[in-house]
């Protein structure tokens, strides 16, 4: 990966990484107001969609959505992602066109702004520290798919450190299994060379959001968890080399 030039490093430091804390906390402060009435979540999903166009707009990177016919007619489903970087999250909340939770790291609801955001606009917690923890968020995320809310997640539980997928965990299979629905694979292409881990200064460059076939899960039973995530780890691993 090219470093980026000093001039680019430096108008991220001093202008656009301060514009980025002062969106995160100014919709953040809008969203824990909506929170007090809006208790189906679509306002903050909203004001959180805002938020995420308002990041992509500072960092000076364009997102293109690709396969957004694979959605037509799919109704809830259960989508699984590739981590590379902070940025995916703004990616997914700007460029998916429907209201969506999201699985994740039960560390981030201790995130000032972040944090509030998630517990208010009903996200739901992992804590994969503690196995029976972990099973009881991936049975309020079964619960989330099965009362027709879409949910994404992450399932290489963390960012790539390289740029490179890791092995995925079962969770996002054993959620749609759960609540028979379909598992959309996706891939995000960009995002690590735009934020890369352990940095805080941006390289802008273009996006993609690649959405996958959906994979039927009807029938299925949470023994064919494993199977059904390598299929996903394939399908995603496909999509982003046919991509890039």
């Amino acid at each position: 990966m090219s470093q980026p030039k000093p001039a680019i490093r430096w108008l991220t430091y001093l202008v656009l990484m301060p514009l980025i804390a002062l969106a995160t906390t100014i919709f953040g402060c809008i969203s824990l107001v909506a929170g007090l009435w809006d208790k189906s979540g679509r306002q903050q999903h909203a004001i959180a969609r805002a938020w995420a166009q308002v990041l992509l707009w500072i960092s000076l990177s364009p997102v293109r959505l690709i396969g957004k016919e694979n959605l037509l007619g799919l109704g809830t489903a259960m989508y699984a992602v590739n981590h590379l970087s902070y940025y995916d999250t703004p990616v997914l909340f700007a460029k998916l066109p429907f209201q969506f939770r999201i699985l994740a790291k039960q560390s981030l609801w201790k995130i000032p702004f972040v944090g509030w955001y998630l517990n208010r606009s009903g996200q739901v917690p992992i804590d994969a520290k503690s196995g029976r923890s972990a099973i009881a968020g991936l049975l309020r995320g079964a619960k989330t798919l099965t009362a027709g809310l879409p949910l994404v997640l992450f399932p290489e539980g963390g960012r790539a450190e390289h740029g490179q997928m890791t092995p995925f965990q079962s969770g996002a299979a054993f959620m749609a299994i759960k609540a028979q629905v379909p598992l959309v694979p996706m891939a995000l292409i960009g995002t690590y060379e735009l934020l890369p881990i352990h940095t805080y200064h941006l390289t802008p460059r273009p996006l993609k959001l690649v959405i996958g076939t959906p994979i039927p899960t009807t029938g299925l039973t949470t023994r064919d968890a494993d199977a059904l995530t390598a299929q996903t780890f394939a399908a995603i691993t496909a999509l982003y080399q046919q991509h890039t």
